[in-house]
C-alpha cells in the first residue's frame, strides 16, 4: 500500500471523518430530515475514513482523475456506461482488500462499502 498507514494518520484521518459525519448529520437534520433516517444513511465514520484512503491511494498512483471519470460515465445512459462502471468497480475492489490488508481495523467498513461494488 503506497498510502503511508501509521496510526498517527490513521487517528488523523478519523478525526476529520467524525467532524465529516457530523456536519453531515447537522445539515440534513436542519433540512428537516427525521434525524433517525439521517443517523442511518450517513456513513460511519470508518467508512469516511476507508473512502479519505481510496483517493488517497488513488491519487499517488495518478488515477484519481480517470477513476472520477469513469465513474461518471458509469453512471451515464451511453451505451458503453455498464463497461466503465464495470471497471471502475475493479479498480475499487482491489484497493479496498489493499486498505483491509494494510488496516485489519478498517475491514467491516471495507466489506460494508464493497457490497455495492460489481466485480462478479
Amino acid at each position: 500500500m503506497s498510502v503511508h498507514l501509521t496510526t498517527e494518520h490513521l487517528l488523523q484521518l478519523r478525526g476529520e471523518a467524525r467532524l465529516e459525519r457530523e456536519t453531515m448529520l447537522e445539515h440534513r437534520v436542519r433540512d428537516g430530515e427525521d434525524p433517525a433516517t439521517a443517523y442511518a444513511e450517513v456513513p460511519e465514520i470508518d467508512e469516511l475514513v476507508v473512502l479519505a484512503l481510496r483517493d488517497e491511494l488513488l491519487e499517488d498512483r495518478g488515477q484519481l482523475a480517470e477513476f472520477g471519470l469513469a465513474r461518471l460515465a458509469g453512471g451515464s445512459q451511453s451505451p458503453d456506461a455498464g463497461v466503465h462502471r464495470r471497471n471502475a468497480d475493479r479498480v475499487e475492489f482491489e484497493l479496498m482488500r489493499e486498505i483491509a490488508a494494510a488496516a485489519p481495523s478498517l475491514t467491516v467498513a471495507v466489506w460494508r462499502l464493497s457490497h455495492r461494488l460489481d466485480v462478479g
